[in-house]
């Protein structure tokens, strides 16, 4: 096994990830999904669809044989998004080393069984191979950290050992990481701010103010936290990277692809149009419709959860939501 590193998935993140390990002198190979991708990579080093501007060092292997990103690589990172999670790591069995440590980077829950993405990779590698698992997340677009403006991250893993190790291999004097235990609370935080992110933009697309914004935010983070300590997470865990922090950046951010669907919908856009119009993923949509749907089966309370659920898969209009989340009965902010 070399000290080379295989990152799976050539999305926005996925190359803002392959060019910090390779800027900091790691060998990098980057598994590309689609033809066009991989073709404009090799000829330009460059993807003008998922972030155009960035130029891939040298030091960047691409291809589109699966099992050359992933052979004999100590150190695997999953960028695909989280509905292919399973489909693409499911495939990597057969070539991934058996020690290699898996970093996830996609932020989902798999929708047909509201599984996490640890209990996703749980599933296809077994749950001994699990020690070797971890999760990144944090308030971070893609192209900030392509262009190595500072940022910090948290990675959760179940054991400190192997959290340690991928912190040392990510870490740089503009990327910090932390480390965590607490892997529910980590991936939790970074699908729900998601959805709160679509209401953050259809507030600001119907014009409601700064005051409306913080108040989603703060609301929204009560939601998520709710939800994630029901599954075992721990509440600090919400209040840090993964969840406050990545909430206020995907809520108010201009680069934020959940927040642009917001605020395409205060607009009056169809969500099939919204889809259409974009080759990169907003994981807020899908995330949408299972986070409600997880919601319902843990009897957990998510009324702005709820709302977006009715706008996006109902037709509900949105500034009919915005009423009756105004209008809910009073209550005590802390029960």
């Amino acid at each position: 096994m070399s000290e080379a590193i295989g990152v799976i998935g050539a999305g926005g993140w996925g190359i803002a990830l392959a060019k910090l390990l390779a800027d900091k002198g790691k060998q990098v190979t980057l598994w590309c999904h689609g033809e066009e991708t991989y073709q404009e990579i090799q000829r330009t080093r460059e993807s003008s669809t998922y972030l155009a501007g960035i130029i891939l060092p040298p030091a960047v292997k691409i291809t589109r044989v699966l099992g050359e990103a992933l052979a004999d690589k100590f150190l695997i990172i999953c960028a695909v998004p989280s509905h292919a999670v399973r489909q693409v790591m499911a495939s990597a069995t057969a070539h991934a080393f058996s020690e290699a440590r898996i970093v996830c980077a996609a932020k989902g829950l798999e929708e047909d069984t509201l599984k996490t993405m640890g209990e996703v990779l749980s599933d296809i590698f077994g749950a001994p191979r699990t020690v070797h698992h971890a999760f990144l997340s944090g308030p971070t677009f893609a192209l900030e950290v392509a262009r190595g403006l500072p940022a910090a991250v948290t990675v959760a893993a179940y054991n400190e050992e192997i959290a340690a190790e991928v912190q040392e291999n990510l870490s740089t004097p503009n990327f910090r990481v932390y480390t965590s235990r607490d892997v529910v609370g980590v991936q939790m935080g970074g699908v729900v701010k998601n959805v709160i992110a679509i209401a953050a933009g259809i507030s600001d697309g119907l014009g409601l103010g700064q005051n409306a914004r913080a108040a989603l935010i703060t609301r929204g983070l009560a939601e998520m936290t709710r939800l994630a300590v029901r599954m075992g997470a721990d509440p600090l865990t919400l209040a840090g990277l993964p969840g406050l922090g990545d909430l206020i950046l995907t809520c108010a951010g201009d680069l934020s692809r959940n927040r642009k669907v917001g605020l395409a919908i205060a607009e009056g856009k169809e969500l099939g149009d919204i889809i259409a119009g974009t080759k990169t993923v907003a994981e807020g949509i899908r995330n949408t419709r299972s986070v409600y749907q997880l919601s319902r089966r843990l009897e957990v309370e998510m009324p702005i959860v709820e709302q977006m659920f009715l706008v996006l898969y109902r037709g509900k209009p949105a500034s009919q939501a915005v009423r009756d989340l105004l209008q809910r009965s009073l209550k005590a902010e802390i029960p």
